[in-house]
């Protein structure tokens, strides 16, 4: 049997695992049997590093210092009586330590689960097959057939076309697209009685606005919705559940993972909307499966440990290359910056200690001048890799509005201020920070004529150190 280290949050029942009732659910456990005695609760640590450090430590079956994986789709009992007591709810993962499927839990996915919600500050969390079976999972469930969504109008190509296609054509889920940092326009835009969620990202996607979390919880709340923040671009950085946000989503494959190798999702909210959505009879998670891999599972609680050491070093580096590059006379967005509209209030809801994230944008003006860029900084210098995606060691890059913000109309880009030249960067942290930046300043020397001001001198020999190494391991194109 797993030995584990501290209190786990409570597994009530197989059908309603999380205890708590927070306004998602009764939390009663739907006719199950209750524990006697509830363990008392532990103090939620601010700082997310100190909340994975203090989080409930799974060891191997035999001692091993890490996790053993469960790599089974169903669990065996000894006694025919004893599944009937699964079924009804009197025994558990917590009640006897006991499962009879992997899509409804798995004890690998389930430890993930509660490192999930410790970085996240949360009740419970359930982790799933991808970011966007995530969101549409959290979405259905909330929202229902015929419901109505406050989204901003700036989000990831593929949230935006669940809200404004996807679901409207499905589930007759009507969405309305807003200023998120317009008070007005979101309250103005909600419908008494049927806005059922209010929908935006910590930092949007792909333009870096930061959204007023405090203000938008203020305004779902008075109007009895939910708060849905989506923090892929800002785990560590920002604690959307700590602002007021009921429901935190992630796209895992990104920071968290950090490896640009796994696909996955999660869902970090109050125990009562876990179980609802893990109901045997209409949870959107129990029903629809997106169930994640236990080896997946494994493979993701070893990257969480060291994923704050990991955004500070992305956050340094973004921090360091948007200032220098708006020195050379650039268009930066980046929240960093003192100029950055929302630089004050990312420092005032922002995690002490972990910068303003690893994502800055460069804006081309054109998606010629764009892609003219692109094509010098990989297949010139080396400095990173024309990609989609987020959070690798590698620096990531893409034109947004021919790439991951393509679903979008063009008149719609434009409303959400997504220029034609917008290249969106994941900055990453290979390489030494000035062999980084000698690179990218060949690639912009090579978009200007040789009496650009740009000395060149110094950036080839700081370059040398490591381009030529780098460029064998590249590939070309």
């Amino acid at each position: 049997m797993a030995q584990t280290m501290a209190a786990a949050s409570e597994l009530v029942t197989l059908k309603r695992p999380f205890g708590g009732n927070d306004g998602f659910g009764d939390g009663s456990g739907n006719g199950g049997t209750v524990a006697e005695e509830k363990p008392k609760a532990r103090r939620r640590e601010a700082d997310p590093a100190a909340a994975l450090a203090s989080a409930r430590h799974e060891f191997g079956e035999h001692g091993g210092v890490n996790m053993s994986i469960e790599a089974s789709a169903t669990f065996t009992v000894m006694e025919p009586d004893t599944m009937r007591r699964l079924f009804a709810g009197e025994l558990g993962p917590d009640r006897g330590d006991m499962y009879i499927y992997s899509r409804h839990f798995n004890p690998t996915v389930l430890a993930l689960g509660r490192q999930m919600a410790a970085l996240e500050g949360t009740e419970a969390a359930y982790c799933t097959a991808s970011g966007m079976s995530a969101i549409s999972a959290v979405l259905m469930q909330l929202v229902g057939a015929g419901g109505h969504v406050v989204a901003s109008r700036c989000l990831y190509g593929g949230t935006h076309a669940l809200l404004a296609r996807f679901l409207p054509r499905t589930s007759g889920v009507r969405a309305t697209f807003v200023d998120a940092d317009d008070e007005a326009a979101v309250r103005a835009a909600v419908v008494p009685g049927e806005t059922r969620v209010v929908y935006v990202e910590t930092m949007s996607n792909p333009t870096l606005a930061v959204a007023d979390i405090p203000m938008l919880a203020r305004v779902a709340h008075e109007a009895g919705a939910k708060l849905v923040v989506d923090n892929t671009f800002t785990p560590v950085v920002v604690s959307p559940a700590r602002l007021g946000a009921d429901v935190v989503v992630h796209s895992v494959s990104k920071f968290i993972s950090g490896g640009a190798d796994i696909i996955a999702g999660a869902i970090c909210g109050p125990a009562s909307l876990v179980n609802a959505m893990m109901d045997l009879q209409d949870g959107a998670l129990m029903l629809l499966g997106p169930t994640m891999n236990a080896k997946v599972a494994f493979e993701l609680s070893e990257r969480l440990p060291h994923l704050p050491l990991r955004i500070q070093e992305h956050s340094r580096r973004a921090l360091a290359f948007a200032e220098r590059m708006q020195g050379l006379g650039l268009r930066v967005l980046y929240p960093g910056l003192p100029d950055h509209p929302h630089h004050a209030r990312l420092a005032a809801m922002g995690n002490p200690g972990y910068g303003s994230g690893g994502m800055l944008c460069l804006d081309m003006g054109t998606e010629e001048r764009a892609n003219r860029l692109m094509h010098h900084l990989q297949n010139t210098t080396q400095f990173g890799l024309m990609a989609v995606s987020l959070g690798y060691y590698e620096t990531l890059m893409s034109c947004s509005g021919s790439s991951t913000s393509s679903e979008m109309p063009p008149e719609d880009r434009a409303r959400a201020g997504i220029s034609p030249g917008l290249v969106r960067m994941s900055v990453g942290y290979n390489g030494t920070m000035e062999q980084r930046w000698a690179q990218f300043e060949r690639a912009l020397a090579l978009m200007h004529p040789p009496t650009h001001h740009l000395s060149l001198k110094g950036a080839a020999a700081a370059d040398r150190d490591g381009s030529d190494a780098a460029g064998n391991n590249h590939r070309k194109h």
